[in-house]
């Protein structure tokens, strides 16, 4: 790309950096043509979209070579490098290819069967029996794998009838000996009319929260332009909407980790697509609707092929049914015009969804016989606020994207001015409208042995998993100071109120940056870096405790709890207070007045004063601070607290280390506000310390200390305020106190608030924790 920027003529440059969304099509045409010119640029899209040249083609060999791998591994009882080795195989190895009279994916599905049993996960590898079996139905071993697996989840009756198919169509005096023993043990063991029933697991698809008869609009204000409001009065916890992705992509940071179709965490059964190495899927389910299902190769060896009663009929039948009902299943094919070539991998993603609505659009209109043209997704973009380098890479972006996808299409793509910049002003609707799509992780920080065993604390953290298009949820403005949540089960976009929200207001959400995460200043620009529009927000046009403390000095004068700001937190906390300066009461926000009077009662006093905020003196009391010296002594505490949190990060740490970090704790409280975040994220990073070290009465007291900083910044309610209590909880709970039970109703009440009947869904492993108490 950078080659192909310098190649740009000045004069081309000026003309893009000065155009418009009316004569966007010019300068997109003008560029297109001179690129045509260029024969590096024909060589950059050969290499993006031609299949010769992809690096995520099927290869029997590198198959071979994995499963090779593996076999040595497995022979080992190295199980946990024959799993890898097994999975790459399947990731690389061609569907129709046979070896030794098998075919190679099924053999490898059995192979990794076996290694998932020994590992204890006998759900997944009874799933990859069935892929197995999906591919070739007269598969003795995995018949007999399927059977063991079943036999290990006390599925008795399931694991006879799969012996006794197995029994049917194993063709070696060996293989039948070895099959008519497992029966043995199993009917010898048990009786068939006493096996306990099949344990069914609660799947998110089984949890239902009814979306309530709530009356929204889409209204035009003058300052956010579109948004949505409530025609009646929303009470707390209501699920007001739920929608699925006009259209979606993995982040390229978790591509090894999560589903590529539905975002969740990667299991050990990990099924990739069938036409190319690059997608990964945590079922055939999710694997068929990604990418449409290969109906030439399902019907492949239908028939059995052996003489079975008629009751082992039946069984086979119902086992293989929910195989043939794949096909029936909902498919998006998003990710078909992605397999055998390049450019999904070497692009941004953001570049990569853009093509997936592009070619969405294109399936529809072909499917009601319309002529292909881009799609508009009618939302807003911010092309006119671009800066020129913004507005070049948009414009070489889409003339790339354009090229590859035209490889795939042909005419139904026609490379023009006008389709070009269509392009680029659907990548400019995507970089404002686009929503990240995260899942809560929860990680364990464990410590040595003591006298009630391992020391475990359960910490919640989200993680950016996916970029989606939602076009309803486009439409819910942005507050720092929200009154709607926004989750995610699976593809779902679910929004939720959080409080009581009265007929006619607003309905907002937050774009990322809240009151309490960052201050005013820093939360500005961002959003108007990646939005392009100044916040006017309660958080951003009314005073508030979270933002007058977050990044604040603390007084000189010990008895004083007044804050003191550097310059740039003044500026903006002044134009907060600038309209109201000729003598009127100072607008505070959703915090108490007097939360704001304790920490800056200059500003609420109710006088003629210009309440005029002076950087370096106190608002309480007018004291001054140094604010280079306490800058200097901050930047030294904070060199050691980031050394602690990289340690703990790698898991490589010493207790010098644990001491000097109380120390720049000291130094810290010393020269910052007792509200400040950075004292409160310092008292984290010690409490996860002591955890580690096993001290965990000293890490509960940096956990509560902690929590009661982030409180006046978020509120007692806030979901971060949940998450922080999941680790207090899991501290008192191992420490045997009492007031386990008093965190654990209010983790309960924080997080219903928040998601609902979805909780246990989203986070699990609360269940260990609730049952504990």
């Amino acid at each position: 790309m950078e080659k192909l920027k310098s190649a740009i003529s000045q004069t081309l440059i000026l003309s893009i950096s000065q155009s418009n969304p009316q004569n966007l099509h010019n300068t997109c045409s003008s560029l297109h043509e001179f690129f045509n010119q260029l024969p590096q640029f024909h060589q950059m899209i050969e290499d993006l979209a031609h299949t010769n040249t992809s690096l995520c083609h099927k290869n029997e060999e590198s198959a071979l070579e994995f499963k090779l791998k593996g076999n040595n591994c497995f022979s080992n009882g190295d199980n946990s490098n024959a799993l890898r080795f097994y999975t790459q195989a399947l990731r690389v190895a061609p569907r129709d290819v046979d070896v030794m009279g098998k075919n190679l994916v099924a053999t490898l599905y059995v192979n990794r069967a076996v290694v998932l049993q020994k590992m204890g996960l006998f759900l997944e590898s009874l799933r990859d029996c069935n892929r197995a079996l999906a591919i070739c139905r007269s598969y003795s071993k995995a018949w007999y794998r399927r059977g063991k697996a079943n036999t290990s989840m006390q599925n008795y009756n399931d694991a006879v009838c799969d012996l006794k198919v197995s029994l049917c169509m194993e063709h070696s005096l060996s293989g039948k000996r070895q099959i008519e023993g497992e029966l043995k043990l199993i009917l010898g063991q048990n009786n068939s009319e006493d096996f306990p029933p099949n344990v069914i697991k609660c799947k998110e698809s089984d949890i239902h929260d009814q979306l309530q008869d709530i009356q929204l609009q889409c209204v035009e204000t003058e300052t956010k332009g579109r948004g949505m409001v409530s025609l009646t009065d929303i009470p707390q916890a209501t699920l007001l909407h739920a929608e699925e992705p006009y259209a979606a992509i993995v982040s390229k940071n978790c591509r090894e980790t999560h589903c590529h179709f539905c975002f969740n965490e990667l299991p050990a059964d990990i099924v990739p697509c069938s036409s190319c190495s690059m997608a990964l899927y945590c079922s055939q389910l999710c694997q068929i609707r990604a990418r449409g299902q290969d109906r030439q190769f399902h019907t492949k060896k239908h028939d059995i092929g052996f003489n079975l009663s008629s009751d082992l009929e039946n069984y086979v039948a119902s086992v293989t049914k929910a195989i043939d009902d794949g096909v029936n299943i909902k498919q998006h094919a998003e990710h078909k015009h992605e397999c055998g070539v390049n450019w999904p991998i070497a692009l941004p993603a953001v570049i990569v969804l853009a093509g997936r609505v592009i070619v969405k659009s294109i399936e529809q209109n072909k499917r009601f016989g319309e002529s292909s043209t881009i799609v508009n997704l009618e939302l807003c973009h911010n092309y006119l606020q671009l800066d020129p380098e913004a507005k070049l890479e948009l414009h070489i972006s889409s003339i790339v994207l354009m090229k590859c996808l035209h490889r795939c299409y042909g005419s139904d793509i026609p490379l023009t001015g006008d389709t070009i910049s269509q392009c680029v002003l659907l990548l400019s609707q995507i970089k404002v409208n686009s929503m990240a799509i995260v899942r809560m992780r929860s990680a364990d920080s464990i410590g040595p042995p003591s006298s009630a065993g391992n020391n475990t604390t359960s910490t919640v953290e989200q993680v950016r998993v996916g970029q989606a298009i939602y076009l309803a949820g486009s439409l819910y403005n942005h507050s720092c100071q929200p009154n709607i949540h926004t989750y995610f089960l699976s593809r779902t976009l679910y929004i939720r109120a959080i409080g009581f929200v009265t007929a006619g207001h607003p309905l907002e959400l937050s774009y990322g940056p809240q009151v309490g995460q960052w201050s005013c200043n820093n939360r500005q620009s961002s959003l108007k870096e990646q939005y392009a529009f100044v916040c006017s927000c309660t958080g951003c046009s009314q005073i508030n405790l979270s933002d007058l403390v977050i990044n604040s000095f603390r007084c000189t004068n010990k008895n004083c709890l007044g804050v003191i700001l550097d310059s740039s937190v003044a500026d903006y906390e002044q134009q907060k207070i600038n309209p109201f300066s000729c003598g009127l009461p100072l607008q505070v926000g959703r915090v108490q007045r007097d939360e704001v009077k304790k920490v800056a009662s200059f500003l609420c006093e109710e006088t003629g004063s210009t309440h005029r905020i002076k950087p370096g003196f106190c608002l309480s009391c007018g004291a001054f601070r140094d604010l280079e010296g306490s800058n200097a002594v901050v930047k030294k505490a904070e060199i050691c607290i980031g050394r602690l949190e990289g340690l703990l990060d790698s898991g490589e740490w010493h207790n010098a280390t644990l001491s000097n970090a109380l120390r720049s704790l000291d130094l810290l409280k010393s020269a910052l506000h007792p509200y400040n975040k950075k004292v409160a994220e310092a008292e984290d990073y010690i409490a996860q310390a002591f955890c580690l070290n096993g001290e965990l009465q000293r890490s509960r007291d940096h956990c509560q200390a902690s929590i009661k900083i982030l409180e006046k910044l978020y509120g007692d309610d806030n979901i971060v305020i949940g998450n922080e209590m999941v680790k207090l909880a899991s501290t008192q709970l191992f420490l045997g106190e009492h007031t386990v039970e008093e965190s654990r109703n209010r983790i309960s009440l924080i997080f219903s608030r928040h998601y609902g009947s979805h909780v246990d869904a989203i986070f699990p492993h609360l269940q260990f924790l609730y049952r504990s108490v």
